[in-house]
């Protein structure tokens, strides 16, 4: 499969810098988190290029800052949490970053209404600290760090900025059945791959986060390209002035998209990556 194009970002003068917003998991890496060499090639490119890459993912902070390093960024952007941490990086800075943007929301309703309707289901939680909290010993890589292990009336006094709900006796359609019918409120929610649920504060998606950047940047709608795979990808799929769907995208997120490129085990980004234009100095 090749790259679909339209009249849009790559008819645009050649000086122009794009803000070019990338998905990490089944886009920049595989499944297996592995990055492969073209891919990795075609990113650094484009950082050094000087466009304004900014890497918008469900994961949190501490799994998102390997692949920043990676890319070779040390300068610029970041989204993590589906939107719930935005970051601006800058290698001067103690940590290499600062938090700029936060945004938390209450889970005790979403908790409850989710452990009744899914009982046997593993809740992980990512408080305001940057803490993980977690039930039935969940652990994932996109946590960046080691959850700890709590009761869920502690689960439901935290303040949460990212609420992450597995389930091993669904699948990925019967799960998103099961929480499309609990009628969740007050948040914003989206279904993986797998029955992965990830739950951010009201009206907060990767598209919320980068509007805010890219309004503070001062860069057009039309200088904006999103590459993504997951339906946590739909918004910002539909807010750039070019969304890219990657090939093994399911059906309902390559209709939001502009584009289809090549799955990511086909290095697809990399064909969306060549075409950008390189900057004038």
């Amino acid at each position: 499969m090749t790259v679909m194009t339209r009249t849009g970002i790559e008819d645009r003068q050649e000086d122009n810098k794009i803000m070019v917003c990338l998905d990490v998991d089944g886009t920049l890496v595989d499944h297996d988190g592995a990055m492969s060499p073209a891919v990795k090639e075609a990113a650094h490119a484009v950082v050094a290029a000087g466009h304004e890459v900014v890497i918008s993912t469900g994961r949190s902070l501490g799994a998102t800052l390997p692949v920043i390093r990676i890319l070779g960024i040390e300068s610029g952007y970041a989204v993590c949490c589906n939107g719930g941490i935005t970051v601006r990086i800058d290698m001067g800075l103690p940590d290499g970053y600062e938090v700029i943007d936060r945004r938390t929301f209450d889970p005790a309703p979403a908790l409850i209404a989710l452990r009744q309707a899914l009982p046997t289901a593993k809740y992980a939680l990512e408080d305001n600290h940057g803490n993980f909290l977690s039930t039935s010993r969940f652990q994932d890589a996109s946590f960046g760090v080691v959850a700890q292990a709590v009761d869920f009336e502690k689960m439901l006094a935290a303040t949460a900025v990212r609420l992450v709900v597995f389930s091993t006796d669904s699948t990925a359609e019967e799960f998103g059945e099961a929480v499309a019918a609990i009628g969740l409120h007050g948040v914003t929610y989206s279904v993986g791959w797998t029955a992965w649920l990830d739950i951010a504060a009201e009206g907060v998606s990767k598209a919320s986060a980068l509007e805010m950047l890219r309004e503070q940047l001062g860069f057009e709608v039309a200088d904006t390209l999103a590459v993504g795979d997951g339906r946590n990808d739909i918004e910002m799929l539909g807010w750039a002035g070019r969304g890219v769907a990657m090939g093994q995208a399911p059906d309902e997120v390559k209709a939001a998209a502009d584009e289809v490129t090549d799955s990511v085990d086909q290095d697809g980004l990399v064909l969306v990556l060549a075409g950008l234009p390189v900057p004038a100095l």
